[in-house]
């Protein structure tokens, strides 16, 4: 077995892991070893931004993931994409750019997770942020990941939408990561000269330039090694070949919400009951690692336009053609952008004290795809949009563990989702919501027809059926490895492994209660806090 040293050793070039590597080599003297289990993020389908739709499926950038038989969703099992690759889901992302509701971190503050809340927090998301609007108190320019504002851009379906809400009653949010979250506009997208800005692009890429950071790629880790109670390194394979990495100082497992605590189990971390049933020798008997999982879930309500739509654009061979030369020439249009490109944050009802859903419009459909495959370039053979939402404070949890101590082998992922019913209550009051969205002006007049669930469909019983069946994962999957100052949490707030020493957890599988939107920048930030504290320690 092959042996290579270092001082730190981090387990996962995702979106966590490519921050704390690339910040902890900038420490003189650090010798930093990144391990990666998927490839370099050379692929047309990273690089372009609207390439998210070809890296959605594909078996050399993603995981593939999927969980076991949910009975919320009639029986069926959940695609859950994650990237595998350098940047991890970054790098598949649909680059939409939320930081979060304030009273998300300070709820994690409230709960004893001290240095967590928003004004804590705030500074880190300013760090890593480069914002092209410019900086003012909320945003900030100069950081390593670049964030467009792209509303000129925008197909104009999607400014329709955004009119057309503010009719409905919804104030216009010119920036849902200022000073308040709540209500409608245009989505920012992490991208960077019309190229998408990952944290491998933004981070890691830039920081291979020092000696001091080494990147294996195709690396999959297998265990954690240890000399008694302390974190000594990790092993990895590379096909048939096995490989130690010895850290002198600190381990970094950064393997997300899913490999994390995956390692973890593998490395005898968990319940020892079903740790033993597997064969796996217990090292720290911690019960919680793998439980806490939430996720976003949603579905889309699905309308027939009168006027051209992205359909037409990404569906014909034409306008891909067009949309390509045009990306080319001027590294602009669709091609340059998400099909996320509207949405908002509004309440279900008026006595919420904080927006509990989160609105998408896409200006293309899909109806005939499987949730969770869609194919971008294959919409609909018609002119359609949709109006989609997602719950941004899930009650339900779930539970991630390993269904056998080989490393080769994916977890048993089982989210639970409508396991609490207050979800689906949320997702039913919704409906009502979208649907006078879209009678309004001008996207009224711009409207054929409700395809689905379709008008008729009115009662609660046939709305419950259409959420069970159309709802899919929003690929938001964290709180596995949850931190908290009670004994029982798997993290301590200061994200080191209980039970052991020079061990660090830093990913999304640390959140110990679920943000408001879309997760990347709050990975993001917890990198650049871990790095931080990591560093503080060494």
């Amino acid at each position: 077995m092959e042996t290579i040293d270092c001082d730190v050793v981090v387990a996962g070039a995702g979106s966590s892991g490519c921050v704390v590597a690339a910040r902890l080599a900038e420490r003189a003297g650090l010798r930093v070893c990144v391990l990666e289990a998927g490839g370099r993020d050379l692929s047309p389908w990273v690089r372009m931004p609207i390439g998210y739709g070809g890296a959605f499926y594909h078996p050399r950038l993603n995981w593939r993931y999927y969980t076991e038989p949910e009975e919320g969703l009639g029986g069926r099992k959940a695609y859950w994409p994650r990237g595998k690759v350098i940047g991890g889901s970054s790098s598949i992302n649909a680059m939409v750019f939320i930081r979060g509701q304030a009273e998300d971190y300070d709820r994690w503050a409230a709960a004893g997770c001290d240095g967590w809340g928003y004004e804590d927090v705030l500074p880190y998301f300013k760090r890593l942020e480069d914002n092209v609007a410019g900086a003012d108190a909320w945003r900030a320019t100069g950081g390593p990941i670049g964030v467009k504002e792209t509303s000129a851009e925008l197909h104009p379906l999607s400014h329709s939408f955004v009119t057309a809400a503010q009719a409905a009653g919804h104030a216009v949010n010119p920036d849902f990561n200022g000073a308040t979250q709540e209500g409608v506009g245009f989505y920012q997208i992490t991208t960077r000269g019309g190229f998408r800005c990952s944290a491998a692009a933004g981070y890691l890429r830039p920081a291979l330039r020092r000696r001091a950071l080494r990147l294996e790629t195709g690396a999959h880790v297998t265990r954690l090694t240890f000399d008694g109670r302390r974190c000594t390194g990790v092993e990895f394979t590379r096909g048939d070949s096995r490989y130690r990495v010895r850290a002198t100082r600190q381990v970094v497992l950064s393997a997300g919400a899913i490999g994390s605590p995956q390692i973890l189990q593998l490395s005898g971390f968990g319940d020892p009951e079903r740790l033993s049933s597997l064969g796996i020798e217990t090292v720290h008997a911690s019960p919680m690692v793998g439980q806490n999982l939430q996720d976003h879930i949603g579905f889309e309500l699905v309308y027939e336009a009168t006027v051209p739509t992205l359909n037409a654009t990404l569906g014909r061979w034409g306008g891909r053609m067009g949309a390509g030369l045009h990306y080319v020439m001027t590294r602009s249009g669709p091609l340059s952008l998400s099909v996320n490109q509207a949405g908002g944050f509004i309440r279900s009802d008026a006595g919420r004290d904080r927006p509990n859903l989160q609105l998408y419009f896409s200006p293309m459909s899909y109806t005939k795809a499987v949730p969770g495959k869609r194919r971008l370039m294959k919409p609909d053979a018609f002119e359609g949009f949709m109006i989609g939402i997602s719950n941004c404070h899930p009650k339900s949890r779930g539970e991630l563990h390993i269904g056998s101590a080989d490393p080769a082998e994916a977890p048993l992922i089982r989210p639970n989702y409508f396991s609490a019913p207050e979800d689906m209550d949320e997702m039913l009051a919704s409906i009502p919501i979208m649907r006078q969205i879209a009678a309004q002006a001008p996207l009224a007049g711009i409207t054929r027809a409700e395809l689905k669930p379709g008008p008729a469909v009115t009662e609660r019983e046939a709305l419950t059926e259409y959420v069970r069946a159309g709802t899919g994962s929003i690929f938001h999957p964290c709180g596995t490895c949850a931190m908290g100052p009670e004994e029982s949490a798997v993290v301590t707030p200061d994200l080191r492994l209980r039970g052991i020493e020079g061990l660090t957890v830093a990913d999304a599988s640390v959140i110990p209660q679920i943000t408001s939107g879309n997760l990347n920048a709050p990975a993001l930030m917890i990198g650049e806090k871990a790095s931080d504290l990591i560093a503080a320690r060494l």
